[in-house]
């Protein structure tokens, strides 16, 4: 097999945590951009003690040090797209809204991370709404859970028939592009729906799998979403893709990983 030349390889940053477990965060987009053939390069916001039970410490890093690996890696190497996560800080969004302008990145995967399965807020109210009005309309999509949706829209979504009216009202406060991901509704299926800002949708079912490998299934699809981008897809067949990658990776997690919800199989068409 002919190895692909560094120059045709896609070049995906992402900036959020570091979670120690490897399950989510920083270290699972750069498990999903790699295995999705992509080229992954990192920004750590912050950094999380935490393993499969929950998160015990979090320590933000500075604007100015997320500034720099940002920079750094762009100025040198360059970027094909963006997958944002978590931004703890009011200065940390700002640095990220002005890398976006300055280096006039087209695609921008915005996964809010701000509300936890809990529903305790991962992030302070102010720095979530900063992120709602000023980076959300710069994105190219938004992959809000249903919790997100609930803290964004203040609509308590319980099925799928209620989408419609919260991606019309995210619309309204500038996002472009909205897939409403619905591992949190009471269903037998799993059915993600992205809303275009023309007016079109598109649907993406599954059979929800019982398992407890979930871990960082949302940062891993937006991170998988940027890549595709990255490589020239359209966002419906980034978003497809995406999907069935995922799926595919939580189906083939047959594995037991700590005494919580274990992380997803990044690698399962690699390693079997």
């Amino acid at each position: 097999m002919t190895q692909k030349k560094l120059k045709d390889i896609k070049r995906v940053l992402t900036i959020a945590g570091s979670d120690s477990s490897a399950g989510a965060g920083i270290q699972a987009d750069l498990k999903a951009i790699t295995a999705c053939g992509g080229y992954a390069m990192t920004a750590i916001t912050a950094i999380t003690a935490q393993n499969t039970e929950g998160v015990r410490e979090i320590e933000t890093m500075s604007a100015s040090i997320v500034r720099e690996q940002i920079y750094a890696v762009a100025e040198d190497i360059g970027i094909d797209a963006i997958k944002i996560g978590m931004l703890p800080t009011k200065e940390i969004v700002d640095v990220v809204i002005e890398a976006i302008k300055h280096y006039k990145i087209k695609n921008v995967v915005l996964d809010p991370v701000m509300v936890a399965t809990s529903g305790d807020m991962l992030v302070g109210g102010d720095v979530a709404k900063h992120i709602i009005k000023n980076l959300m309309p710069l994105s190219t999509v938004v992959t809000p859970n249903t919790p997100e949706c609930k803290f964004i829209t203040g609509m308590n979504i319980i099925d799928t028939n209620l989408y419609d009216i919260a991606a019309r009202h995210m619309m309204f406060l500038g996002a472009k592009n909205i897939l409403i991901k619905s591992g949190h509704i009471n269903s037998d299926t799993i059915t993600d729906v992205l809303f275009f800002e023309n007016g079109k949708k598109a649907s993406f079912p599954f059979k929800k799998i019982d398992t407890k490998n979930t871990h960082g299934t949302g940062c891993s699809l937006s991170s998988a979403i940027a890549c595709y981008l990255a490589q020239g897809y359209s966002l419906e067949v980034s978003v497809e893709k995406a999907e069935m990658y995922i799926h595919e990776a939580i189906k083939e997690a047959n594995y037991k990983i700590g005494n919580g919800h274990g992380p997803i199989n990044h690698f399962y068409s690699f390693i079997k």
